[in-house]
């Protein structure tokens, strides 16, 4: 049997494969995680999609576990600030979007809404975020306990099959470095070998596939599968195997950031339950509220901003708070690996593939990857139908985000600077202008998004169209011809919900707080 699994590079990715496959194959296999003294990782990857949840349940763990570890908090939505036009913002949340004698609740909103906020006239959670609560009482139920529990034809589904099932109303937050350092101690104490160790030559044999690993300082390693986490660097996809990335710089050209750990006492400042993308003049800011501290960074395109200018604007946007805290300048590699699995090596995380982390999709692609890895684990006979099969999976998923994020761009109003004039002359993906075009007078549905997995559901299309405000969309033309008082009832339904909720839910820091 093919049993030997060689991953090299730690960080989130590296040591979320190996407690992955580790819980799912047992002493089955033999994984050894080869991870270097010297070279640093990222580190900034703090936030999630929903779906996270999964990971962590399938490694047996619950909230109370790791969440203190990690410093960790809920996610409830992504937050836009200035996109529109300084001043405004509007949530993407993690909600079922309600419909009415079959049409989404926000075709009824366009028709005739109560007020001129979507997010706030259409889900729960914009006001529950705006209020900074909690979505757990202090006794940890949840806001709707059915949310809590999947049922018994809910476990063992992947990402995938769980969309569209049920929509969980949060996802994570949480230190990346002591996520890893956290997932090291439980894939260690279930026999994962550590080997701290730099990789200095990668092995090959006649036909380019990889026999071992060549390291100073533990000699010579060989294995059967090798999984490729070295981050950017993509040591044995790109540089051993010479697999050609595709870049997606042409359609989003934010490629560097410059980021901030900045502590902060969180029980006076109060955590907002969201991750906030704040517009700037060329490129947006991250804000992600932690337990004792605040991760922040600043997006930018190199060709619009310098490094220095980026820290600068980031140091004064954050205030005093962030005048002693070194800063890590990123440069991104926007795109993916033409294939993210070549011969026995299989790519995971940054080597894989990245877009800009406007929607907190960069621990979602090693999630989904990993998935993708265990359902197409190789047999001995090397089937090309796996590798074929897990290549078409994340090619999908990444070009799908693509899509997705390019379309931030084109719909938002702000047109202030040169760098947000240039976003509305961009060159575009056909098919994503194609389907631009149909968003104008139908809202997006799973039969007008993007075709494939990729993680996000139609709402996720509407909430950025209805937000951010710079296409001119239209409700059904049959809402014309229908009776509106059924969603009115809706609408004055999430009114008395809210109002509800944000009586009875404790703040968030609170929350997290008893967690301790």
């Amino acid at each position: 049997m093919l049993n030997r699994v060689v991953i090299v590079g730690g960080g989130t990715a590296g040591w979320m494969t190996a407690a992955y496959l580790k819980a799912a194959f047992e002493d089955r296999i033999d994984i050894t995680l080869v991870e270097s003294g010297t070279v640093g990782t990222v580190g900034v990857g703090e936030a999630t999609f929903s779906d996270i949840r999964h990971f962590f349940e399938f490694l047996g763990l619950k909230e109370k576990d790791w969440m203190p570890a990690c410093n960790a908090t809920y996610k409830l939505a992504v937050r836009f600030e200035n996109w529109r036009e300084k001043g405004h913002y509007f949530y993407h949340p993690f909600e079922q979007m309600r419909s009415v004698n079959g049409f989404p609740l926000t075709d009824w909103w366009l028709k005739e809404g109560p007020t001129d906020r979507f997010d706030k006239d259409c889900f729960v959670m914009a006001s529950v975020i705006d209020a900074g609560l909690s979505p757990r009482h202090l006794d940890g139920t949840l806001i709707d306990q059915p949310f809590d529990e999947g049922g018994d034809e809910m476990q063992g589904l992947t990402m995938s099959e769980h969309q569209g099932k049920t929509q969980f109303p949060y996802a994570y937050q949480f230190e990346a470095a002591l996520l890893a350092k956290y997932l090291t101690a439980y894939a260690v104490e279930r026999g994962v070998r550590r080997v701290v160790a730099d990789v200095r030559e990668v092995t090959l044999d006649d036909r380019g596939w990889i026999t071992g690993l060549r390291t100073a300082e533990h000699g010579d390693l060989t294995g059967d599968l090798f999984v490729d986490c070295t981050g950017f660097r993509g040591l044995l996809i790109n540089q051993a195997l010479d697999e050609p990335f595709i870049s997606y710089q042409d359609t989003l050209p934010n490629d560097s950031a410059v980021a901030l750990q900045v502590p902060m006492d969180m029980e006076r400042r109060g955590i907002l339950p969201c991750t906030t993308a704040t517009a700037q003049d060329a490129g947006w800011i991250w804000t992600i509220p932690l337990m004792g501290r605040v991760g922040t960074g600043y997006v930018y395109a190199k060709d619009y901003l310098s490094p220095e200018e980026a820290e600068r604007t980031l140091r004064s946007f954050v205030g005093p708070a962030a005048a002693d805290v070194e800063a890590n300048h990123i440069r991104m590699r926007i795109g993916r690996t033409r294939n993210s699995w070549v011969r026995n090596c299989v790519a995971i995380g940054l080597s894989s593939g990245f877009v800009e982390p406007l929607e907190s999709t960069g621990i979602f692609f090693i999630h989904h990857a990993i998935e993708q890895l265990v359902k197409n684990f190789p047999g001995p006979d090397w089937s090309p139908v796996h590798r074929e099969l897990y290549n078409n999976a994340i090619s999908h998923v990444m070009d799908g985000v693509r899509e997705f994020l390019v379309l931030h761009y084109v719909a938002a109003k702000r047109s202030d600077t040169q760098y947000w004039r240039d976003t509305k002359t961009r060159a575009i993906p056909d098919s994503l202008a194609e389907r631009i075009e149909r968003w104008k007078t139908r809202l997006p549905d799973s039969e007008t998004t993007y075709r494939y997995y990729h993680g996000l559901p139609p709402y996720s299309y509407m909430c950025i169209l209805l937000g951010m405000g710079g296409i001119e969309l239209q409700p059904s033309p049959a809402l014309a011809l229908s009776d509106s008082g059924p969603a009115q009832r809706e609408f004055a339904q999430i009114r008395e919900k809210t109002q509800r909720l944000t009586e009875l839910l404790p703040p968030a820091y609170d929350y997290f707080a008893r967690m301790r």
